[in-house]
């Protein structure tokens, strides 16, 4: 049999961690960064109205999906990304020989290597999530982008920046100077039921503005598509049609509420085939805070391998089955071990939620910080016993980082971190900063900048701290000089850029 081939980025045409929002009626959860607020509303249905909820919407014949259409597509927007050479600030890509050429000269022909280079776009969608022009989208819609053009319905166009980028949810947040702009608010993902109607808003094929329905088809779907080595995917599927070009837009339920954002399909052809994946709400509220208040994602963890229970697995560890989370490795000094812990628990519940499979649990603990405890319950050898875990990062810590001079790095279009001691001592320096990723900004659009660069001087002046990089950026007009290392290439690398072009 031939295996379903998942597909993410083929939503391109052209080419985690707070605790979970109040369960109040209508609960709102502010953020602020210099001056930066935001709200997300999020609702609970309340069993009785989730029961007459579907005993209304799912006579098919009754159902008018015009209202709710008419609600969210005016916060849906379309997302052009420019790749662009970075030598030369003009988008490019390799040129083929047309096939017009190809018919008389053969395969073997070659293009001049001085031709004219054509530029190289990207599509996607995107959802306004307040009126201050913050929108969400997909990581991989913008990644490698150098430039980003947000169009509404109503066919305006603006520049995008970006806000920040988590790529182990393929989460990004953008913001466009707009006004009187369109939101659309977030529903509780945890309370949205299998076999619910909801709506996929997007622009498939660069098709703008386009609408399709269906319902929601299973929940915490692990598909193994992000490769990212901390990545999390608990996904909500759904047979609403999503094509290439739909990813970062919204599947809303029919109240034209945030379920979540429509990421991947599956597919042996590369279009639709009944089968959408959209990431929950409830971790797009989460990452899209975080980078608001801190400018990265605050990731809490356990510190375990885990897998989902089934009945094979019970058989090869000679155990009865039972629903849960197979724990088959504990870290060294991991939060779960300092918790008492152990490999060859089975977890059962986190906070009073039943926990059946490893996407779920996933998507429990990615919706909290380093710091914040949570109650696990495991079942070990047929006892039930109840641990409180305090998560930790991925340095093994409580901390939390908080990105400073956010203006500054949003305009150079990149994330930094202080070069640590050990490293620096290892490269024979006195400190430095890393470039760790790349955004759509100025050093995309006029460096050839690679993620990994260590950053040491600035226009001669030794930089060992963001902060000092940044103070020596702020004292800046026109043309600046980068000098640093690879630590995979040898010799010094410098970088000439204009701060004001």
């Amino acid at each position: 049999m031939k295996k379903i081939k998942m597909s993410l980025g083929v939503l391109l045409p052209t080419l985690v961690l707070v605790s979970m929002l109040s369960c109040k009626e209508v609960s709102d959860l502010e953020v602020d960064n210099e001056n930066e607020q935001i709200q997300f509303y999020t609702e609970n249905r309340s069993s009785d109205e989730s029961a007459e909820k579907n005993s209304r919407d799912f006579k098919v014949g009754a159902v008018d999906f015009t209202g709710t259409a008419k609600k969210v597509l005016d916060a849906v927007v379309h997302i052009r990304s420019t790749q662009s050479d970075p030598g030369r600030n003009q988008a490019v890509q390799p040129q083929q020989l047309p096939d017009l050429f190809r018919e008389f000269f053969g395969d073997r022909f070659q293009m001049p290597e001085n031709m004219p280079q054509q530029p190289m776009y990207g599509s996607g969608s995107g959802v306004i999530i307040d009126e201050k022009g913050h929108i969400v989208t997909n990581n991989h819609v913008i990644n490698n982008a150098s430039e980003l053009e947000v169009t509404l319905h109503n066919n305006e166009t603006y520049k995008a920046i970006v806000i920040g980028a988590d790529p182990a949810t393929d989460l990004a947040l953008l913001k466009v100077k707009g006004e009187n702009l369109k939101a659309l608010s977030f529903v509780d993902s945890d309370d949205v039921e299998i076999g619910e109607w909801v709506l996929a808003v997007g622009n498939p094929y660069s098709l703008y503005s386009t609408v399709t329905a269906g319902i929601v088809s299973a929940k915490a779907r692990n598909i193994n598509i992000n490769p990212e080595r901390l990545a999390i995917e608990s996904f909500i599927q759904t047979d609403a049609a999503i094509n290439p070009g739909n990813s970062g837009g919204a599947l809303v339920d029919l109240d034209g509420k945030i379920v979540g954002i429509n990421s991947a399909i599956a597919t042996r052809t590369g279009s639709y085939t009944g089968y959408g994946f959209a990431i929950p709400s409830n971790i797009v509220t989460k990452v899209v805070s975080d980078l608001l208040k801190y400018g990265s994602v605050q990731r809490g963890m356990l510190g375990v391998t885990i897998t989902t229970m089934n009945g094979n697995l019970a058989k090869e560890k000679k155990i009865d089955f039972m629903e849960g989370v197979w724990v088959e490795t504990v870290g060294e000094e991991s939060a779960a071990e300092k918790a008492g812990i152990a490999a060859g628990d089975i977890i059962v519940k986190v906070d009073g939620i039943k926990v059946t499979t490893s996407p779920r649990l996933q998507e429990i603990i990615a919706q909290h910080r380093p710091g914040d405890k949570v109650s696990v319950v495991v079942n070990r050898k047929g006892k039930e016993k109840e641990f409180q875990v305090t998560l930790e990062n991925v340095k093994g810590t409580t901390d939390i980082s908080k990105k400073e001079n956010v203006e500054m790095l949003n305009y150079l279009g990149a994330d930094f971190e202080t070069l640590d001691k050990e490293t620096a001592k290892k490269l024979n320096l006195d400190g430095g900063v890393r470039v760790v990723n790349l955004y759509p900004g100025l050093l995309r659009q006029k460096t050839q900048i690679r993620a990994g660069y260590i950053i040491t001087h600035v226009d001669g002046k030794k930089v060992t701290d963001i902060k000092e990089l940044v103070s020596a950026l702020e004292k800046k007009k026109g043309g600046v000089m980068f000098e640093g290392i690879y630590e995979d290439t040898p010799g010094k690398q410098y970088y000439a850029f204009g701060l004001d072009s």
